[in-house]
């Protein structure tokens, strides 16, 4: 059903199954698959391909032109995938070509009210981000990562896999994967581990992960400590994920209990 007092461009591709609130518009480059609820006061446009299953709330904006300076109004897109909640007043931006022209969101992802998706971002699976956290251009959120109320992900920054981010938490540094981090300029403070169980891991590799992450950590020397991992830690799956995490090329510094 599309409320008669939407706006929806001729040349949109909007399913038949696609539900749209009073008052929304929907622009010409934008594509919506199936069962998607619109509700009132929704604006969607850019080049934006929607997947299905997703509910955008009222008064959310997708799609909109880049907050960037050097955005001059090339054709860049944004690609959101399926089962999605949009609560009121998200913002999402589409890429810019500097930033490789592509904003993307994975599946099963949560943005609570008033988060910011930046440009050229991409956003993993089942992905919860709190009420008023804006996520600055070119992050990386990797899957499963949870992110509290009134943080802020500075620009380049990534997050690694089943991350934790405490409330009110600036983000400067990368965290690694299934790590806890907080603060006013974020510091380690361990890792997931109710998470991890909850994930149902092996209880050896959660224990061999904590083993681990106490060497990686032991100073302020991250890549020598890696060096000195015995073979047993690196067979340990999640512990190869820390290790490919750290090692990666990068823009921004590795969060540490010593930031």
């Amino acid at each position: 059903m599309i409320d008669k007092t939407a706006v929806i461009h001729k040349n949109a591709k909007v399913h038949s199954t696609v539900k749209i609130g009073p008052y929304s518009i929907i622009g010409p480059n934008v594509e919506i698959g199936e069962n998607v609820f619109i509700h009132s006061h929704v604006n969607i446009s850019g080049n934006t391909k929607i997947g299905k299953d997703n509910i955008i709330y009222p008064f959310a904006s997708i799609g909109n032109d880049p907050q960037d300076l050097k955005y001059n109004g090339e054709k860049t897109l944004l690609e959101i995938g399926d089962n999605n909640k949009f609560r009121e007043y998200v913002t999402v931006n589409p890429g810019t070509v500097g930033g490789g022209g592509l904003t993307k969101i994975g599946n099963n992802c949560l943005f609570m009210i008033s988060s910011h998706i930046a440009h050229d971002c991409n956003v993993g699976d089942n992905v919860i981000i709190a009420n008023n956290v804006p996520l600055g251009g070119h992050v990386t959120i990797e899957n499963n990562v949870i992110i509290g109320g009134n943080s802020a992900v500075q620009q380049f920054t990534r997050i690694g896999k089943m991350a934790m981010i405490g409330g009110m938490t600036g983000v400067l540094h990368d965290v690694i994967p299934y790590g806890l981090s907080t603060g006013n300029r974020n510091s380690l403070q361990g890792l997931n581990l109710i998470g991890l169980r909850r994930a149902k891991f092996e209880n050896k590799d959660i224990l061999g992960l904590s083993e681990a992450y106490k060497e990686i950590f032991a100073t302020k020397n991250i890549n020598e400590n890696i060096s000195r991992l015995n073979g047993s830690f690196q067979e340990n799956p999640l512990v190869k994920n820390v290790i490919d995490f750290i090692t990666k090329d990068k823009k921004r510094s590795i969060c540490t209990p010593f930031s």
